[in-house]
């Protein structure tokens, strides 16, 4: 669900106009099979796996899924836009999201939960993502959020989680809130559509939410403040 906002960010950041079509979660599959929108990957039993962002180009007609795959495609065909792989990074930026990723494992238990609370799926696309996530866990989502001192523990170790991300940043001698310094890129972008991500499901007043935005000297919520222009919903 993530990767939608990262999609979302890239296009607003160069400027290229768009419609968003809003699909279920449990329909995703069959939209991209009856629209000939090619699977992102494959699934361990080696079926093909499909998944959102996806994009059709109607101007060329080219239909694509994955954000790096998408993000690929929207440099090569607008090349006049604005760049999400500036001064030749695109392989250091393609390797950046994996380890993004791995850094974010702890905030599962405290996601997930919420997104079975009803606000978020239909009652079908509900059940259709516990029978895709619950056998993970061996429990109902509700029950992998930890309570007591067992939350005070899993949310700290999310915050160093998290504060690896936040040393990577660092490293651009605080030129900037982004990882290339004063210009936003897709790594940028990739973080931030993680980051979002849970501000939706926690909401923006929620305690994770502003303890979230306080962590390492407010580099998350600079962050925010820098791409808030981006977030817009076409």
């Amino acid at each position: 669900m993530f990767h939608i906002h990262c999609h979302r960010y890239s296009l607003n950041f160069k400027g290229i106009p768009y419609r968003t079509e809003w699909i279920q979660y449990v329909d995703i599959e069959a939209h991209a099979i009856e629209h000939e929108i090619p699977p992102s990957s494959k699934k361990p039993d080696g079926k093909p796996h499909y998944t959102l962002p996806a994009i059709y180009d109607e101007s060329t007609g080219v239909k694509l899924s994955d954000s790096l795959v998408i993000a690929d495609y929207l440099e090569k065909t607008y090349p006049n836009t604005p760049p999400l792989f500036p001064n030749n990074t695109r392989a250091l930026q393609g390797a950046f999201e994996p380890p993004v990723f791995a850094n974010m494992s702890a905030v599962a238990q405290f996601s997930l939960p919420y997104l079975v609370s009803g606000k978020f799926f239909t009652q079908r696309g509900e059940k259709h993502y516990r029978t895709l996530r619950e056998p993970g866990f061996g429990q109902r989502l509700e029950d992998i959020l930890p309570v007591g001192e067992a939350r005070v523990r899993e949310w700290e170790r999310f915050k160093n989680d998290v504060g690896d991300i936040a040393s990577w940043y660092d490293k651009n001698g605080s030129k900037g809130p982004f990882v290339l310094g004063e210009a936003p890129s897709w790594a940028d972008f990739v973080v931030a559509s993680y980051l979002v991500w849970l501000r939706v499901i926690w909401g923006e007043e929620s305690e994770e939410w502003k303890d979230l935005e306080a962590w390492h000297n407010g580099r998350w919520k600079n962050l925010f403040i820098a791409i808030r222009k981006y977030e817009k919903i076409v």
